[in-house]
């Protein structure tokens, strides 16, 4: 569906990557290295909250991975529709105000439940950030540096996820040091409940920052310039309410008709069979319920998507290279989601290591070695795009390749210090993919479209890498626990079983070869034969 047409507002004049865009991507890293410090600490502090709540390795794997996972997709689909048609700055501004409140209130969870349900909240703050960020930043800086840019952004994973690590296991120590006596603490507090907070609170000051920033013209990097959406708050109020349940069948009737719903339903009794058998299979009933809603709610959206804005739909979902893409670099985020939530508890129960040495080493070693490897991974696939038009792709088919032999050698050391080292270079290598995987989902379709198609793409990462990733690693780890294994070896092997995703990455992304070539070359013309104005 054509957009409506209307004149852009009066903006100062913008130069592709001048020194206020600089600015920008500065601070959207900042944003980053919160989000990810929101997200990650919980790692550090898993074995201090099994403690505290009494639950077992799937249950804290569903904490940081499933339980702030789903809300985070589902709601990535709406906002990342409100960053195509409003102000992305404000958007991201609101959502790190919301994250960062519901990030303190988990330091006053005194149950599973409570704790559960701030790590929905958080989900649902995060999912405003980085798919309005990518559009942002692709209006800031030329398509040529696209990879580069976004690496830089996506730098503050392994930022936040490092200093999240460091900072909780200081905070725990520190804790244990000033308040022995638990019942002195304030507020009755537990180590891991300030931390919590400690993270929390600072992220509300920065939102103020954020929304200062100034709102580029959308489309202008690459003279597509956009219209404006006359009613944005009009048009995401449908994408919202195709995502809630019951709800979106209503959505769906006055797009489609009954014939629409009969669809939708069909989809719903397919998907309730294949969670049940996977319940069947591992008896984990909130992780299996709560994945298998949001897989619902996602198909339910895209058939929305299809009868409300076709030629959006087809942008995405008639683009092999755009489908295949989608699913082989999620793929490798199961690995580094699994293997960098579990790392901590790992070095504590195989190496005896102290909560604080855990998270100073890993998070030094993450902080540092995710830099180096994100910005040197987005600049070596920019400047060989311009040698193959694959060169993005094949970015994310070495990962594998490079990466396995440090895993196995961090998972299987007997020396302490191997292990970190082996942790190191592991965390150069893994995430060297995350630009180019970005970068290649926004070139793939128009630029009013660019947070639409990041959330759906932030939506597979998600699921294939957050909410699985994690939990069935812990799940493996528990089935090897309850058959006689212990904790350490559970995990090491559990870990280890984990590394064969990189086989459906591998898959996904040479078939995705074999069709980026003319996807990328005639986008503007298949844009044009769907009605788009930009094109």
């Amino acid at each position: 569906m054509t957009q409506p047409q209307e004149k852009q507002p009066a903006h100062p004049p913008q130069e592709l990557g001048d020194g206020y865009a600089k600015y920008v991507l500065f601070v959207l890293i900042i944003v980053y290295i919160f989000n990810f410090i929101d997200r990650q600490i919980i790692s550090i502090l898993a074995e201090e909250i099994k403690a505290d709540l009494g639950i077992g390795d799937a249950q804290i794997g569903f904490l940081y991975g499933t339980a702030f996972a789903i809300f985070y997709a589902v709601f990535g689909i709406p906002l990342g529709k409100l960053a195509d048609v409003w102000n992305r700055k404000s958007l991201i501004a609101i959502g790190l105000s919301f994250w960062s409140l519901m990030t303190a209130l988990s330091g006053f969870a005194k149950s599973y439940t409570a704790l559960a349900a701030c790590r929905f909240g958080v989900g649902v703050g995060e999912a405003s950030a980085t798919p309005a960020a990518f559009s942002l930043l692709s209006d800031y800086f030329s398509p040529k540096v696209r990879a580069t840019v976004l690496a830089i952004y996506s730098s503050g994973i392994y930022l936040g996820a490092g200093i999240g690590l460091f900072l909780g296991g200081a905070v725990v120590e520190a804790w244990y040091a000033w308040y022995p006596d638990p019942g002195s603490a304030p507020l009755g507090l537990k180590p891991w409940q300030a931390a919590f907070l400690t993270v929390g609170i600072p992220g509300i000051l920065v939102a103020v920052w954020v929304w200062t920033l100034r709102e580029p013209i959308r489309g202008i990097s690459e003279g597509l310039i956009a219209p404006v959406h006359p009613h944005p708050f009009k048009a995401t109020q449908s994408t919202l309410m195709s995502v809630l349940p019951v709800l979106s069948l209503v959505t769906l009737f006055q797009a489609g008709g009954a014939k629409a719903v009969a669809k939708n339903l069909i989809y719903l009794i397919g998907l309730a069979g294949l969670f049940f058998g996977l319940y069947l299979l591992m008896p984990t009933a909130l992780q299996w319920v709560a994945l298998g809603l949001g897989v619902y709610i996602t198909v339910t959206w895209v058939q929305y998507l299809h009868l409300q804005d076709p030629a959006c739909y087809a942008m995405m979902f008639k683009s092999k290279a755009f489908v295949f893409a989608s699913v082989g670099f999620p793929s490798i985020s199961f690995v580094t989601y699994g293997l960098g939530f579990w790392s901590p508890p790992f070095m504590q129960r195989v190496h005896g290591e102290s909560i604080a040495d855990a998270g100073l080493y890993l998070g030094i070693g993450s902080a540092l070695g995710g830099f180096i490897g994100i910005v040197l991974g987005g600049f070596l696939a920019d400047y060989f795009k311009t040698k193959t038009v694959n060169a993005r792709l094949y970015i994310g088919l070495a990962i594998p390749v490079l990466a396995v032999p440090f895993a196995l050698g961090f998972l299987y050391t007997d020396s302490v210090l191997a292990a970190y080292l082996f942790s190191f270079v592991f965390s150069i290598l893994s995430p060297a993919w995350i630009g180019s995987g970005a970068s290649t989902i926004n070139d793939l379709v128009m630029p009013r479209m660019r947070a639409t198609a990041s959330a759906y793409y932030v939506l597979m990462n998600t699921f294939i890498g957050l909410a699985l990733g994690p939990f069935l690693m812990g799940q493996i780890s528990d089935v090897q626990i309850a058959s006689g294994l212990d904790d350490g070896q559970a995990l090491q092997s559990a870990m280890a079983w984990g590394l064969l995703m990189f086989v459906v990455s591998a898959l996904f992304l040479l078939l995705a070869t074999r069709y980026l070539a003319g996807d990328e070359a005639s986008r503007v013309s298949r844009a044009r034969a769907l009605g788009e104005a930009e094109g």
